[in-house]
């Protein structure tokens, strides 16, 4: 007889409709949690606080995207290998996975929080903080910080809930948290005169409930049942989760470091400038957390696929993996190429939603969206790429594609061409950037779809 596997309809419904129940869920609940630094910087931007406080709220994002990156590495590391598990019929660890993640998250969130506290004036500078916005910046991530751990943990157990077969329920914990921020931030601004710290106290009461909605479902999951046993650190299993999950830190970790080598650039070189620092900082975050919507897009749909790929990658059903790529590469190149004609075509539109700014902030926020964003459509390709390569257990290739266009070739880039060209060269960055990263992504999935080819049909020669 054969053995009935945990969510086995992963390898025998049709592809499309079950890309379509997961990555759904997965895009919203994605899309949403971006709208929370979206939300803050409309309200201020159109507030007294005006560029400077969007420049303050850009220095803090790429600091909160180092929690995110650690809560992400756990929680996709250990949804990877919950699918890969469920694909070869062996769940009884899946409790200690699932535990030992939550622990692991824990604990980096205690570390992240006293780090930060006690060197937040370093930390801040060293982003790009300036005289005229490091008050305004420590007021908005003092507040912040209070929530740290629930908003690690809520982002560590959202892709558990979501492979767990409960992607509606996970899309309901992120929209909670986001309505209630939508609704607090212009009270507090406007209404109440919190101004900075307003945003982020609104911030993270929708933390807290998203936190509490989730931990919710983990009394009632599917495929596991938790239990104090669940959180008995064991060494080799955070390993195996961290592996799985490297890809996804390194992608957040790039965010980081890019915005933190960007952020020095600009000061510098925007001080040689007629657009000044502050200008320059306050766009380029604006810019990266527009960019992060149309990112947040297509990783929603490859989140969605994951379950899909990891169980039929386990279940040895190759002919179904490749398919759902290609489900998702072509759902990949709709966003690109719609995201790419905005860029270059509604931008006046898309700037005035932040504020109606000065003129020269108006001008380097178009050329911003024009040319640092031009080859969104490549960017879209490398994402999509590398959680497949983590999703089929192949963290190697993953962290290559992340590294290469990220760190490799982005960031000595960003230093060298405003040498030349002054602060407009490192616009030009990304792009460059960009067309390397193509070039490498597109080498390596052809090399793993001819091997996949290659073991389907030396399956199909012993039936």
């Amino acid at each position: 007889m054969e053995k009935k596997c945990e969510n086995q309809y992963l390898g025998e419904e049709k592809v499309s409709k079950l890309l379509l129940k997961f990555s759904i869920p997965c895009v919203l609940s994605l899309l949403i949690s971006a709208l929370y630094n979206i939300v803050d910087q409309i309200f201020i931007g159109n507030s007294g606080l005006g560029y400077l406080g969007n420049a303050a709220t850009s220095v803090v994002f790429p600091i909160t995207i180092i929690s995110l990156a650690l809560a992400w590495c756990f929680g996709d590391g250990a949804a990877a290998r919950l699918s890969l598990l469920q694909g070869t019929c062996d769940t009884k660890k899946s409790h200690q996975v699932v535990g030992n993640a939550l622990l692991a998250t824990f604990f980096a969130s205690l570390l992240f929080v006293g780090f930060s506290y006690f060197f937040m004036d370093g930390i801040l500078s060293s982003f790009g903080a300036t005289k005229a916005t490091i008050e305004l910046a420590k007021d908005y991530f003092t507040v912040i910080l209070a929530a740290i751990p629930i908003f690690m943990l809520t982002n560590t157990m959202t892709p558990l809930i979501r492979v767990d077969g409960s992607p509606g329920y996970s899309m309901i914990v992120m929209l909670t948290g986001c309505l209630i921020n939508l609704i607090l931030v212009p009270v507090f601004i406007f209404r109440l005169n919190y101004g900075i710290q307003g945003a982020a106290l609104a911030t993270i009461i929708g933390q807290w409930a998203s936190f509490m909605l989730a931990t919710a479902y983990f009394f009632r999951s599917k495929t596991f049942k938790l239990s104090f046993r669940s959180f008995f650190p064991r060494m080799r299993i955070v390993g195996g989760i961290a592996s799985l999950g490297t890809s996804t830190f390194i992608a957040q970790m790039s965010i980081v470091v890019i915005s933190l080598v960007c952020n020095l650039m600009l000061v510098k070189y925007g001080q040689e400038s007629i657009y000044g620092s502050d200008i320059p900082i306050a766009v380029i975050g604006i810019s990266m957390k527009v960019f992060t919507i149309v990112i947040d897009l297509v990783i929603g749909i490859m989140l969605g696929a994951q379950p899909i790929l990891g169980y039929n990658f386990g279940a040895k059903k190759y002919g179904r993996v490749r398919e759902t790529l290609s489900w998702a590469a072509a759902c990949t190149l709709v966003v690109g190429l719609l995201s790419t004609l905005a860029f270059q075509f509604l931008t006046q539109q898309i700037i005035h939603i932040f504020g109606d700014q000065t003129v020269l902030y108006h001008e380097f926020a178009h050329l911003s969206f024009r040319i640092f964003l031009s080859l969104i459509l490549a960017t879209c390709l490398i994402k999509v790429s590398s959680i497949f390569f983590q999703a089929v257990g192949l963290p190697a290739k993953a962290a290559l594609i992340s590294l290469t266009r990220d760190l490799v070739v982005f960031i000595p880039l960003v230093i060298i061409l405003p040498q030349f060209f002054g602060i407009k060269g490192l616009l030009f960055a990304a792009p460059a950037a960009d067309a390397v990263g193509i070039l490498l992504t597109l080498y390596l999935v052809r090399n793993f779809l001819s091997s996949l080819d290659k073991q389907v049909r030396r399956f199909s020669k012993t039936l």
